[in-house]
Formats: C-alpha cells, structure tokens, sequence
C-alpha cells in the first residue's frame, strides 16, 4: 500500500510519497488532518475531484489564513481504492499521530470505522453518507452525517416524485425502481424506501448493480424495460452511473423520470454521455461552477500558483470538487468551534467531537466565508448529528448540468423516529457500547 504524505503552507510544501506504513507528521507539527481518498480503482473518477476539494480548500486556508486560529493544517493522504480492508489499514496507520477527524468517502469504510470511533476517541465526519443511523447523536457520539443522511435524501427524493404526481396520494399503485450498487452504500436507504412504499401504496422494484457488473448492465436495464416501473431511483458511483444513464436511453426509458442520488450526479458521469443523457435528474446539495468568492481564493492562492493535483483550472467548480470543499468547509469549522471551546489552538479528537457537535454554520457565517448560496446552512446538537439538511434536483442539458428545483426539505417527522429505532437496534446487541445522554 501506498500512503501520500502532502504537509501544506505558505512557506512549505512536502510530497513525499512510501511503501508501507513509514512515521507520519505529527500533531505537534500542525493540525493533523488524515484524508482516505481514491485516486486509483473503478471509483477514481470520482475520488480524484473530491480529494482534490477538500485539499485545496485546505491549502488555500494555510496559503491564506496561516492555518486555522494560528496553526497550519498537516493534511495527509492515504490510498484506499476505495476498498474498506485498505480503508482499515490507512485508520490504523494514522490514527496515532493525532488524527482529528476522518473521512472515510466510502460506506463500507464507515461501516468499518464506527466501532473504533469511541474507542480511539476520534470522531467520524461521513459527510451525506455512511450509516444513516449514526445521524442519532445519543447512540452515536462519534458519528456525525452532516449535511444530511441517505434516508433523508431518499424521502427528498420521492417527495419530488410525488410533487411531479400531484401528491403522494397518487403515488398508490405506482412502481418505483431502485438501481443501486450491490455494497453497503447502495444498501444503506433500502430499509426506508420499503417503510415508505408500504405507507404510500406504490410498489419498488430493486435491481442491484454488482461492482464487476458497472459496465455491463444490459440485463438489468432488460429487467427495467420489461417491468416498466414509473420512476427510476439511481445510488450509483463511479463507471455504473455513465453506464446506466446510456443503457436508459437506448431502452427509451424516459429520463426526466431518472432519479440519481447525489453521488450519481457528477459531471465526471455525464460528460462522456454528453447530449444522450439529455434530460437525466439527480440530487445535490452544493453549489455547482466556480462563481463563489471561497472558489475564487482557491484558483487565486493554490490553483493558479501550481499548488493544486488538478488537471485543469475547469475541473475546479465541478460537482463533485464542490462536494469536496463543502466537506473540508464543515471540517475547518469544527475545528475552529473546537478551539473556542477548548480555550486551545492545538486540539484532540475529543475536542473535535466538541466541535462538530457544537457546529453553527448558519447563513450569517456562510456568507462570512464566501459560500452564500453554496450550501444549507447546518446547526449542529447533541442530539442531532446529520443536520437533516434539504437537496435539490438538478438536470442534465447535454452539457452541464442546471438547478431545476428550490431545495427539497426531507421526511424528517417520518425520518428521525425510523433513524431512532434503526440506532437502537444497532446497538441492542452491544452492551459495552459508548453512549451519551443529551438532556
């Protein structure tokens, strides 16, 4: 395995790259903020811009602010292939050195890294991803959502189905089909859209994609063909979403009633679909091109001086570079609530824990960092560590995608008490698990 060692400042910069797990930068040299990415394997397309946001964003900080409170970020990459053994192995091989917080960028990953949380007291930011359940702040002190949970997004989702229908009273009788990816993630809001099916009347139709499946799935799409459900609900990531947004087309399945979640939505999957994939909707909860004043500072202070890994100053201001800013945003402001808290500069994962749950990024301080309009604001609590946070719906035109839909508030009167019970049962059969009381 491979680990990528990158520590950034304004007056130095360390690429330095091993084989095997060698002595790391230490929490005394910075901020020390571990980054689990994937820039090799069949989800690189979407590892890359991901990593590549939140490293910049994290860069321009230190280029431009010192650091946070004074001290520089230590950031440093490890290489998982998005694959949850490596995704282990990097934990284990950071975690001493004063790991802050990960981002594990991959539900089986999180899966994994869950029950170690509480144990290593290093909280993990599985940000609109993960295990939906972790979004309850008393069973999960170590776990945090925000902005949102998968079964949140799924109930945005089907409500702007039922908007298209006239209500969810019409939804009765409808077929609903779900493609999503055979693995933990495509999984995860499985649970919610039968509770739903089954209050709403409508039927779903499951058609899981196998990982060696992605490129090849002309007998699922057969499958869609021959069952003709209404809509179709995509948890897609990587080659399957190019793959199936082609294989719609040429069924004709009509693809204003093709649904992604917000890792199907990228421009690294439509680009090579180009105008065939016209029509085609997905979900998001970040603002999309390069017209924010935070972006603007990241070309200013690390893409256009040679400090950025990505390709082209166009690849800044895509989907999924956005996600990533929007992840080291929530991060960098944790930290910052945790040093206020904690009286200290240099902080603990204990204090960081502090940090997310005590967030308050609310529209004032969102317009503060120059990110007005790019994303909901989150409050963090005790109680609440998703944010239940809204999506919107946006749309594929042959060449970019278009915001199509004011944000889309989730279920969270029918959300929250099936994310309770779903918490309580994950934790029923584990006496020596660490929970905490938020009244």
């Amino acid at each position: 395995m491979t680990i990528k060692t990158k520590v950034l400042g304004s007056s130095l910069a360390l690429a330095m790259a091993v084989t095997g797990f060698a002595p790391m930068a230490q929490a005394e040299d910075g901020l020390y903020i571990p980054l689990l990415s994937y820039r090799t394997g069949p989800f690189a397309g979407g590892g890359i811009p991901i990593a590549n946001g939140m490293s910049d964003y994290f860069a321009m900080l230190n280029e431009r602010d010192g650091g946070i409170g004074g001290v520089k970020l230590v950031v440093e990459e490890c290489e998982t292939g998005y694959n949850a053994q490596k995704g282990v192995e990097c934990y284990e091989a950071t975690k001493a050195n004063g790991a802050l917080v990960y981002n594990p960028y991959s539900t089986g990953i999180t899966l994994q890294l869950i029950p170690k949380a509480p144990v290593d007291q290093i909280p993990i930011l599985a940000m609109g991803y993960g295990l939906s359940a972790s979004a309850v702040g008393e069973k999960f002190p170590w776990g945090f959502n925000y902005p949102t949970t998968y079964w949140s997004q799924m109930s945005s989702i089907l409500k702007y189905i039922a908007d298209q229908e006239g209500g969810f009273d019409n939804l009765k009788g409808k077929k609903i089909g779900y493609v999503y990816l055979d693995a933990g993630y495509g999984k995860e809001p499985i649970p919610l859209l039968e509770q739903l099916a089954e209050k709403y009347g409508f039927e779903t139709l499951l058609v899981p994609v196998g990982v060696k499946e992605m490129q090849n799935q002309s007998s699922h799409w057969l499958t869609i063909r021959k069952e003709r459900p209404d809509y179709v609900v995509m948890w897609g990531w990587g080659a399957m979403n190019a793959t199936a947004v082609r294989q719609a087309a040429k069924i004709r399945f009509p693809l204003d009633k093709f649904i992604g979640n917000w890792w199907a939505g990228a421009d690294a999957d439509l680009r090579p679909v180009g105008e065939t994939g016209k029509g085609y909707l997905a979900a998001n909860f970040s603002g999309v091109g390069q017209d924010y004043p935070v972006i603007q500072d990241i070309i200013k202070h690390v893409v256009d001086p040679g400090k950025s890994k990505v390709g082209s100053k166009d690849d800044v201001g895509t989907v999924l570079y956005n996600r990533g800013v929007a992840n080291a945003v929530i991060v960098a402001e944790a930290i910052a609530t945790a040093q206020k808290l904690s009286g200290k500069a240099q902080i603990t994962g204990v204090e960081m824990r502090d940090g997310l749950e005590n967030l308050k990024l609310d529209a004032a301080r969102l317009a503060e960092l120059g990110l007005e309009g790019f994303m909901a604001p989150i409050i963090g609590s005790c109680e609440d560590h998703a944010g239940s946070g809204p999506v919107f719906i946006q749309q594929w035109d042959g060449s970019k995608w278009n915001k199509v839909t004011e944000p889309i508030e989730p279920m969270a009167d029918i959300v929250r008490p099936l994310l309770e019970e779903a918490a309580q049962n994950y934790v029923s059969d584990k006496p020596d698990w660490k929970t905490q009381s938020c009244s």
